[in-house]
């Protein structure tokens, strides 16, 4: 859907918005939105090649299927859920988001009524008192599996079976309870151990054709409606034939891999992350893809050490996060010199400063498509295909 076409004219205000910060965007019709996207990135990526208008959603709203809540006693004792007040550690009470899973919020908001009964208060900060810290939901779109992870201060969580009993007889639909201890004085959500309370302590979900597990702390794009998008017009873009040798940089759990191994001749994945490289190499048994393989190395360094060995790819997929590509794996990626480079960026920032780098060292900027994978937010994710010139 264009920014011209079937989009809703209004939305209901957001009863948070001014409290939460989270959507910058708020006060604008979702054809706006799009429109405003749209002129952001011809103001940033103009310059290097016409951008397409950004590809909406026919109803973008309720499509976060990954809700993160935080836990608070207020001053006056009471206990409040949801997200923090932008810029500080202020919880702001949410019942119904408007961009949230609605059955995510009413686990939570369920959990948050069930603390007093089981004599449970939340993690203070300051005074490192209170046991809990978030619980984070997560649904698989197509599947319908959901989790529930408990963040607790501590190993001792109090009542954990009465609750979770409490939890899946109200909730028959959530499939997995994890508990996950997190003692640190950080801003990071999940700690690095976990205990699984109930059913296997992850779930499935399908995505281009492709089933993939997510456990707790598994990357997984929120917005599964839009993701089928962007994955397929990078694909798309990639023109990829039976004979294509392709790197996946930045693979993480190997999503985009190994949904373009299916047209290609074989892909490698590279991931730094530990844990992200086990969930690939499972996601590729577990949909019997064997035209790929997953390494974990620094992204920029693999290709450097390829290029030395004399071998080649005729694609590489990049996808790194909001700050971008540093200048060392922009110049691996010169010098290996693939003949396409697909690049999906979350930031038109970063990605019109890594565009200007390329378009420098050889490269020629072809097609550039936005997509809104957040609405009501000011971020905006965009396919870049380049080609060697």
């Amino acid at each position: 859907m264009s920014a011209k076409t079937n989009a809703k004219k209004e939305q209901a205000p957001c009863p948070y918005a001014k409290k939460c910060g989270g959507c910058q965007l708020m006060n604008m019709t979702y054809p706006e939105q799009l429109s405003w996207k749209t002129a952001r990135c011809i103001r940033l990526l103009g310059r290097f090649c016409r951008v397409e208008e950004i590809t909406g959603m026919q109803n973008p709203v309720h499509y976060r299927n990954k809700v993160q809540a935080a836990f608070q006693l207020t001053r006056s004792g009471k206990i409040v859920s949801g997200v923090y007040q932008s810029g500080t550690h202020n919880v702001v009470n949410v019942n119904s988001c408007l961009t949230e899973d609605k059955k995510a919020d009413e686990i939570t908001v369920y959990i948050r009524s069930l603390l007093p009964r089981f004599k449970i208060l939340p993690y203070n900060e300051d005074s490192r008192a209170g046991f809990l810290r978030h619980v984070l939901v997560r649904r698989g779109f197509s599947t319908g599996e959901i989790m529930v992870v408990f963040v607790g201060a501590n190993p001792r969580f109090p009542m954990k079976n009465r609750i979770t009993d409490a939890l899946v007889e109200k909730f028959p639909e959530i499939t997995t309870v994890v508990f996950n201890i997190n003692p640190h004085k950080t801003s990071m959500v999940l700690g690095e151990r976990s205990e699984v309370l109930y059913g296997r302590g992850y779930i499935e979900d399908t995505l281009c054709g492709c089933t993939f597990r997510i456990s707790p702390s598994s990357f997984y794009q929120i917005n599964p409606v839009q993701t089928e998008i962007l994955y397929n017009t990078a694909i798309s873009f990639a023109n990829l034939g039976k004979d294509s040798t392709v790197i996946d940089a930045y693979c993480g759990t190997g999503t985009i891999g190994i949904a373009a191994a299916r047209h290609a001749g074989s892909v490698t994945g590279v991931e730094l992350n530990g844990d992200a490289v086990k969930d690939a190499v499972f996601n590729a048994k577990r949909n019997k893809i064997e035209n790929i393989a997953f390494v974990k190395a620094d992204a920029g360094e693999f290709m450097l050490e390829a290029a030395r060995q004399g071998e080649k790819a005729d694609v590489v997929f990049m996808d790194p996060p909001r700050a971008g590509s540093d200048k060392k794996f922009l110049s691996s990626l010169v010098t290996l010199a693939p003949q396409t480079v697909v690049y999906i960026s979350c930031n038109p920032e970063t990605l019109a400063r890594d565009l200007a780098f390329l378009t420098k060292n050889g490269y020629k900027v072809r097609k550039i498509q936005p997509v809104d994978m957040f609405p009501f937010t000011n971020h905006i994710e965009c396919v870049t295909l380049l080609t060697r010139k």
